[in-house]
């Protein structure tokens, strides 16, 4: 009977059976189990090192930056042709912040030189990549035109539009003519004297103005007089809206605007000549080369028919269009305003002097104010007339009839039916005009003159 060994050894080697000895067949078993475990465990690789160039902060800003952004592959393509679809406004906006310099290039064209082996770093590929596109940031500058363009005639003709219906509103409103009328009114009163207009200015300092009496400010008299004369006048705020949203906005910073805008646009059309010359030689020098010069730059080159690159001179000259005709718009509308305020009675001098946002939010400010004091006047006549109703007997009380006995109408001021008289004839205002003196007169004279006037 043969032993194991003998078996195995006959079954591995049959025609060395005599030959091998014991020893190398141990040898043999051990190199076989090393060489299983090898294959279910296998030794880790020494990891190439990659090829980096580029500073500490400047590689950290691209790496976060090509988080967001598509892989560098496909950047060339979407660049060419102005692909919304793969690149958005805020890739734009990353790319145009990671625009090689000539300097990096070197840098990296040297480094790949000296290490061809080597890989290299994902950022320095990236710029690498970059680097290749001709006029990145002409292409760069152009797309973002054609993106930005609506957005930033918008922010012209909005405050544009607001401050021509703001005009519209002003002059429209009833409440704002009495209002300016009893103001006048009363000004001429207190003061003796027969001005014609008044700065919008003072309608900010009636609040600040009080009586001796009741220490209520002259814009609560406002509103008294004005509810007694003219019940069926509103609040003003809800009426002029659109003037509060003209108050906020910087009407100098929209001419700089429409200005930059115009810059921007002409500009444009001297980038896309830059691009049109360099494709078209471009395309020159490939089409000499025949078949062999058609690869993967004439792909790049020649960006899809329908896509913004092919469409940016209709946009352009689109835009051109577009712009000319919010110059006229701004023209006319500041025009309209230097015209409204000579309405108000402001001289050309002041209109020169006097700012379209500044103007509105006085006018803005003074309609909050009213409207707050036309509130706490209505609330205060409700409850006098809720507390006078629950305590006041009635008039055919013996009580009451007393009452009425003892305050007859003689009672009022003088003064106070006087100025309700006034406020009752307003004299037509033809044309204000605040630079006029006020010729103070004695106000026996004025009292004298009033009380014949009121006898005729």
């Amino acid at each position: 009977m043969r032993t194991t060994a003998e078996r195995t050894r006959n079954s591995l080697h049959p025609h060395q059976v005599n030959t091998c000895p014991w020893h190398l067949l141990h040898h043999l078993f051990l190199h076989l189990h090393l060489l299983l475990l090898h294959h279910l465990w296998p030794l880790p690789l020494k990891k190439q090192s990659s090829v980096s160039v580029l500073g500490m902060k400047r590689s950290n800003i691209i790496t976060i930056a090509l988080s967001s952004l598509p892989p560098p592959r496909l950047l060339p393509p979407a660049i060419y042709s102005m692909d919304s679809s793969v690149l958005d406004r805020e890739d734009i906006q990353r790319l145009q912040a990671l625009i090689p310099t000539e300097e990096e290039l070197c840098l990296i064209n040297e480094a790949k030189a000296q290490n061809p082996h080597s890989p290299l770093a994902q950022a320095e590929l990236c710029l690498l990549t970059l680097g290749e596109i001709p006029h990145l940031s002409t292409r760069l500058q152009l797309w973002t035109f054609a993106l930005d363009y609506d957005s930033l005639e918008k922010e012209i003709a909005e405050p544009l539009f607001h401050l021509k219906l703001a005009m519209e509103q002003l002059a429209a409103s009833q409440t704002f003519r009495c209002i300016l009328a009893t103001v006048l009114a009363i000004g001429n009163f207190l003061n003796g004297c027969k001005a014609r207009g008044f700065e919008l200015s003072y309608l900010g300092k009636l609040s600040q103005v009080r009586d001796t009496h009741t220490r209520q400010p002259l814009l609560h008299h406002v509103c008294v007089l004005l509810l007694q004369l003219y019940p069926q006048s509103s609040d003003l705020y809800s009426d002029i809206t659109a003037v509060t949203k003209a108050g906020k906005c910087d009407y100098s910073q929209v001419q700089s605007n429409l200005v930059q805008l115009e810059a921007t646009c002409k500009a444009s059309w001297e980038q896309l000549k830059v691009l049109e010359r360099t494709e078209e030689k471009t395309k020159g020098g490939k089409g000499g080369k025949g078949e062999k010069g058609k690869g993967k730059d004439d792909v790049e080159l020649f960006a899809p028919e329908g896509s913004i690159r092919h469409r940016l001179p209709k946009i352009l000259k689109e835009c051109e269009e577009r712009l000319k005709v919010l110059r006229a718009v701004h023209r006319r509308v500041i025009n309209r305003f230097h015209s409204f305020l000579l309405f108000l009675g402001y001289s050309r001098t002041m209109v020169r002097d006097t700012r379209a946002e500044d103007f509105c939010r006085t006018i803005s400010n003074f309609s909050l104010e009213y409207r707050s004091t036309r509130q706490a006047v209505l609330l205060q006549r409700e409850r006098e007339q809720q507390k006078s109703g629950a305590e006041s007997p009635g008039p055919s009380t013996p009580v009451g009839r007393r009452k009425c006995q003892q305050t007859p109408a003689s009672q009022e001021s003088n003064e106070q039916c006087r100025l309700e008289e006034v406020l009752r004839t307003p004299e037509t205002i033809t044309r204000m005009n605040a630079t006029l003196p006020r010729n103070r007169r004695r106000m026996a004279d004025f009292q004298g003159s009033f009380s014949r006037k009121l006898k005729l």
